[in-house]
């Protein structure tokens, strides 16, 4: 049986679990979810995710509801050891910035982008400050090396690109930032890549 995922499009949350899937050639029954009408919110939506939120993942018995732990068990179960390191040290490098993509980005770039696009009410000019910090450090590490965690692209540079790709939604721009802007090149350079709207 084919793993399905209840998805909505314009969320780079359900586009990471997406890109990872496209990028390990692993065919996934895409359910779209209408946000709108708070179909997540509801059954039978709200009972396999009581946080009422997407994505949610399944596969068999196994159901899952958060981006970073879907990339995780993608690359766990169909990538091997390429996408997410067996040994400690490459594990725990990855797994800073699976929180980085689920703390830093998403209280910045992201939630500047949620602002301007859909209207939440979050405070606009602290989003935009927290993001130029953590695009700052993004910089800075993507300019000594070209992926996040390891010498090649793991589940962490899927987790972290895209609310930084999709910044500009939000008023967050990378022209200051060419080892970013470069960093997501070569992501998009993969074999297998697929885009989203305004990526």
């Amino acid at each position: 049986m084919m793993a399905k995922l209840y998805d909505f499009e314009l969320s780079g949350n359900c586009y990471k679990v997406r890109l990872l899937s496209a990028l390990l050639g692993v065919s996934i029954d895409i359910v779209p979810v209408d946000l709108r009408a708070g179909e997540h919110k509801k059954p039978p939506l709200i009972d396999l995710n009581p946080f009422g939120e997407v994505p949610i993942f399944l596969d068999g018995e196994v159901v899952l509801r958060d981006s970073q732990a879907i990339l995780i068990y993608i690359a766990r179960k169909w990538g091997g050891e390429r996408w997410l390191p067996n040994d400690p040290v490459g594990l725990a490098h990855v797994a800073e910035w699976l929180m980085t993509a689920e703390n830093e980005i998403a209280q910045g770039p992201a939630d500047a982008r949620v602002i301007v696009k859909f209207g939440r009410d979050l405070d606009l000019g602290l989003a935009r400050t927290k993001a130029t910090r953590i695009l700052g450090l993004l910089e800075a590490r993507l300019s000594r090396q070209p992926w996040l965690a390891a010498e090649r692209p793991t589940i962490a540079d899927v987790a972290c690109m895209p609310y930084v790709a999709l910044g500009h939604e939000g008023g967050v721009m990378l022209d200051d930032y060419p080892a970013i802007r470069a960093w997501i090149g070569r992501i998009k350079a993969l074999p297998g890549f697929v885009g989203m709207p305004a990526l």
